[in-house]
């Protein structure tokens, strides 16, 4: 059964003397098919949670439990095993390869630690058939509208089938129509695939639509 447990998680950046706290005792936990929208002003420690949920930086102090397991107590390459096998991340830059077709763009993370098989390959079909891109396989990032682009790194954060879904502002850099597209696509595969989803967001109107949704002030998290 998928779980994330976060618990008592502070933050801080900068010198040992003159430390910046951005998180001050995050805790909550989720189960597996959940969904939460994380709010808050710019600069309120927003990304700085999901990074750490995501393994991508360590907590000064405190636990992150995903799936029972506490993650940073890996080693670095055991870690990003864990990583690429159970998070799949959505930022608000798509971040995909230019160089590469959006059928390879898809099937990266399945090449890192050698699982490409058949079965990556139909399962990419398959997720690029969900995000109505079936015919742009051969295409590559720069050929494709804003919102196409941010369906292939959605297709691409699922390849693995991994329990935990991250997404920074997937819609911050597209326009109303397309931007609820996308946050409609977000959701049906959420619902298909019962993964844990957090997504992190400015917009009132797509945090409404999630089960839970906290907000983030001055470091500390509460649940509205």
């Amino acid at each position: 059964m998928n779980s994330l447990k976060v618990s008592d998680i502070y933050k801080n950046f900068g010198a040992e003397t003159q430390p910046v706290e951005v998180l001050r005792g995050v805790s909550f936990e989720m189960a597996q098919g959940e969904s939460l929208a994380i709010t808050g002003p710019s600069g309120s420690g927003k990304s700085t949670l999901l990074h750490l949920i995501g393994t991508l930086e360590r907590p000064s102090s405190g636990q992150i439990e995903i799936n029972g397991a506490d993650p940073f107590g890996l080693t670095e390459p055991q870690l990003a095993r864990f990583r690429n096998r159970g998070i799949g991340f959505v930022f608000q830059d798509h971040h995909l390869l230019p160089q590469y077709s959006v059928w390879e763009n898809v099937l990266i993370p399945t090449m890192a630690f050698k699982s490409y098989d058949g079965d990556a390959e139909k399962r990419a079909r398959e997720l690029l058939e969900r995000v109505g891109l079936a015919h742009r396989l051969s295409h590559r990032p720069a050929e494709l509208a804003g919102g196409e682009r941010q369906r292939v790194a959605v297709a691409r954060a699922l390849i693995n089938q991994p329990s935990l879904i991250l997404c920074d502002e997937p819609t911050g850099n597209l326009d109303r129509a397309t931007a609820d597209g996308v946050s409609a696509l977000l959701f049906e595969l959420h619902q298909a695939e019962q993964n844990i989803l957090i997504v992190v967001t400015h917009n009132l109107e797509l945090a409404s639509r999630f089960e839970r949704r906290f907000e983030l002030e001055a470091g500390r998290c509460a649940e509205v």
